[in-house]
């Protein structure tokens, strides 16, 4: 059954479930005719969940079918050969409240998104995605060593908002426009003045009464042109009414003594008083209508001036709204228009200051805001680089030291070109991440900041974060992940025992050739099977007994 359709975000009642008790999850993933996938369906856990199996399995293709439920790219080579499309489908639930989201990817056409069983863009299936999910591929951490990432990673932690710099930038830039648009260049500036008074005074010598004269004016021509004719259309609709001699057919009078005719007869007797009482009005309101039809006959006379004088003045009207607008309501506007931008020419140097006040102005305003947020950021930074470092000395770089640096002010004033500095080991000074961070170390320093950065979407996925590490590193990273997982669902694909073996439910993923066809399978690992799937990733593939009691003691003390 489909709720109702969430059209942009998580509806507001669930919006502190979201961020604050981490409940949303999926629960629920079908994936269907993807890559060397035909058919898998997953319930999942709370907690950490991790993907393990060989290589080429198609581990990676599962957390790709999540990214593409939440408006990852697709490409019809994603569908399993031989299929005519490939079906995500995800349920993210929360208490007693679902949320439903779908995916195809056909091999003819574009893809299609669904929300709660209802048509989506891929823009509002990308939106509700961000909500729930955040996917670190296994390039993801590299982001780290963009300012963007750093800067953003910070202001999350130090409460930083930044609108009130945009806001003022945006106000400065919008004043430097006008005084811009008010015309810099002298001889520009006479040059509109010069055609702006021409159309202006064009415009006040048609002396238009309203917007409605051309209506007013075409229907007044209509009535000159046909002047004759109307005046013997009323004079012969007039003579039916009324003209005694007029026989409208055989045996009849005119209509008016007809109908008083009709009135005589029924006058005076009782059970005739309504229809007598209606008739009598009737030849009240014919006498009233052929008095009118009377004075417009008086009225309609031929009058060639009057109609010469009509359409020279439609003319002219014409002409004007050939320049300045389609109807005279459009020409008037633009009259008023010019005119306000005439007067702005002409008082071009009191203007001028005026806005230049507003510019010096505007730039106070920019500065103080960007002095608060470089303030909040400078402020902030310490317990940030501590909170970070602390997490890093146990992800098994004991020695590790992490610092914020910034630009001097005078060159940065809101302090945006921020930089992240790293000493992993002891006796080497601090130098950008770029500098210095191996892929092992760019993913601890990754999962620090997820440790540290609590406010994120309540499904958090790791595609082989734990690339490059080993040993106690791995043994780090392994607690870290199951530490994010109380507070978030966590996805991870991993080849290290260390970081399977603290999960809380760990998923096998295996590939079988049938009639030469290859199928993926999908399952979860307990109890026995999972020390064999433990033991086979600590040897390498043989499953000995050392590697099998080594990996009852790695579940063991993760339990």
């Amino acid at each position: 059954m489909f709720l109702a359709y969430w059209p942009t975000a998580i509806p507001s009642h669930l919006a502190a479930e979201v961020w604050f008790r981490r409940r949303l999850m999926l629960v629920e993933l079908h994936v269907h005719q993807l890559g060397i996938i035909d058919s898998v369906t997953l319930v999942f856990k709370n907690g950490l969940t991790a993907f393990t199996g060989e290589t080429g399995a198609g581990k990676t293709m599962m957390i790709e079918a999540i990214h593409l439920l939440v408006g990852g790219k697709s490409d019809v080579s994603m569908v399993r050969h031989g299929c005519d499309e490939a079906r995500v489908e995800g349920r993210f639930v929360v208490g007693d409240d679902e949320v439903i989201l779908s995916r195809v990817i056909p091999v003819q056409g574009r893809s299609r998104a669904y929300i709660n069983g209802s048509l989506a863009t891929l823009a509002q299936l990308a939106e509700v995605g961000a909500d729930l999910v955040d996917l670190h591929g296994q390039h993801a951490h590299q982001s780290l060593l963009h300012e963007k990432a750093q800067r953003g990673a910070l202001d999350q932690f130090a409460g930083v908002d930044t609108s009130p710099v945009a806001l003022a930038k945006g106000e400065l830039r919008q004043l430097r426009q006008e005084l811009e648009s008010l015309g810099g260049d002298e001889r520009a500036r006479v040059r509109e003045i010069d055609l702006l008074q021409f159309q202006i005074e064009e415009i006040h010598a048609a002396g238009i009464s309203s917007g409605a004269e051309d209506e007013e004016l075409r229907k007044e021509e209509e009535a000159l042109g046909n002047a004759e004719s109307y005046q013997a259309a009323l004079r012969g609709a007039y003579a039916f009414l009324t003209e005694a001699n007029t026989q409208v057919s055989a045996g009849t009078t005119n209509a008016s003594d007809a109908l008083r005719s009709a009135l005589g007869l029924l006058q005076g007797k009782e059970a005739f008083a309504d229809v007598a009482q209606r008739l009598s009005s009737l030849a009240a309101e014919l006498d009233d209508a052929a008095g009118v039809i009377r004075d417009l006959a008086d009225a309609s006379e031929e009058d060639p001036e009057r109609l010469a004088e009509v359409s020279a003045r439609r003319k002219a009207l014409s002409d004007l709204c050939r320049k300045y607008g389609p109807l005279l309501a459009d020409v008037l506007e633009y009259g008023r228009v010019s005119s306000e931008r005439l007067k702005d020419l002409l008082g071009y140097e009191q203007r001028a200051r005026e806005l230049e006040a507003s510019i010096a102005a505007a730039q106070v305003r920019v500065r103080k805001a960007e002095a608060l947020v470089r303030q909040k950021r400078v402020e902030g930074a310490p317990q940030f680089a501590k909170a970070v470092q602390k997490h890093l000395r146990l992800l098994a770089l004991p020695e590790a030291v992490f610092q914020v640096n910034f630009a001097p002010e005078a060159e940065d004033p809101p302090g945006d070109a921020l930089h992240f500095l790293l000493s992993a080991n002891p006796g080497s000074p601090p130098l950008p991440l770029s500098k210095v961070a191996s892929g092992g170390e760019l993913a601890r320093v990754m999962l620090a900041l997820r440790l540290v950065l609590t406010q994120s979407p309540p499904t958090l996925i790791f595609d082989e974060v734990d690339a490059g590490i080993g040993g106690a590193a791995a043994v780090a990273v392994g607690k870290a992940l199951a530490a994010v997982g109380k507070g978030h669902q966590v996805f991870v694909v991993t080849h290290l025992a260390q970081v399977a073996s603290q999960a809380h439910q760990q998923l096998g993923v295996s590939k079988e050739i049938i009639k030469k066809v290859t199928y993926a399978r999908v399952g979860e690992l307990t109890g026995a099977a999972r020390e064999s799937e433990i033991a086979r990733m600590l040897s390498g593939g043989a499953l000995t007994d050392v590697a099998v009691a080594h990996a009852q003691e790695l579940l063991t003390h993760s339990s």
